[in-house]
């Protein structure tokens, strides 16, 4: 199909990107980029639609892409892709649709080794994407984004992952308690899951904390912190360590120091583990 105007299929697609309530009643939201529709694709990712830039001779990979991902195909004229690309000075060749997952706690793969890390109340939609980002770099299991929150498929913070959302497990909670009642499930299976939230005051210095044994980390809301329901829920608050005029780190800048220290521990652990005969 050929789309050259701005038709009812074109404001569809234009709602994906503006429209938060028409994600989520489509069940789909719009991918800008090659790196991740890339990592879509190889992570399995239902592809619903495919957009190509009808004006332009295409690559030889989005050209492989049109021809071996199974979704619809729609021609696009350049200056149609240029409004949906999200760049001012670049048109995309290619442009996805791709189908929203379930938010199911039990796509967080859990085991000994688990780390968790729970977003709480993120208003903003690049630190959603730092953050998932940063946790996929340093091996985290899942992300959690909880309450109120920026959405996980906003454009902003699906480009800001530059492909991790979608080799990552990410999943939207409503409130501590979800989350909480899955961590009770994993207790009872024998997965002894620390509770560990940040805080500026925290009596632990992050580094001395143990990030060997399976762990939810808590990262709070950018301006108010953690909430009082997962306060409340904390076996342990930690600090960053700080000097200079600085007060506080962004909020998904301090996820990722502490996601640092717990890849450093468990890299650590591991290397011991090999030296032992």
């Amino acid at each position: 199909m050929r789309v050259t105007g701005r038709n009812a299929r074109f404001q569809q697609w234009e709602a994906l990107l503006r429209n938060r309530t028409k994600r989520q009643r489509r069940g789909e939201f719009l991918v800008q980029g090659v790196r991740p529709i890339a990592v879509a694709i190889e992570h399995g990712w239902q592809i619903r639609e495919l957009l190509y830039d009808a004006d332009v001779q295409l690559s030889g990979w989005a050209r492989e892409t049109l021809d071996t991902v199974r979704a619809e195909r729609f021609a696009v004229s350049g200056e149609l892709m240029h409004e949906l690309g999200g760049k001012a000075d670049a048109v995309p060749e290619l442009l996805a649709v791709v189908a929203l997952p379930e938010d199911d706690l039990s796509r967080i793969p859990a085991g000994p080794t688990t780390l968790t890390v729970v977003f709480d109340r993120p208003t903003s939609p690049g630190n959603i994407g730092t953050l998932i980002r940063s946790a996929d770099a340093f091996g985290a299991s899942g992300v959690i984004v909880t309450g109120h929150a920026a959405d996980v498929y906003d454009p902003k913070a699906v480009r800001a992952s530059t492909g991790s959302l979608f080799a990552l497990p990410v999943v939207r909670a409503s409130a501590p308690q979800a989350v909480l009642s899955w961590v009770a499930g994993l207790r009872a299976d024998g997965i002894g899951v620390g509770v560990v939230g940040t805080d500026e005051h925290g009596p632990l210095e992050a580094a001395e904390y143990d990030f060997t044994q399976p762990t939810l980390l808590l990262i709070g809301n950018e301006t108010t912190g953690l909430s009082a329901g997962w306060r409340a829920a904390c076996d342990q608050l930690v600090r960053i360590p700080m000097t200079g005029a600085a007060s506080s780190l962004n909020a998904a800048a301090a996820a990722t120091v502490v996601l640092y220290e717990s890849a450093r521990q468990r890299s650590g652990a591991a290397r011991r583990c090999q030296t032992v005969p």
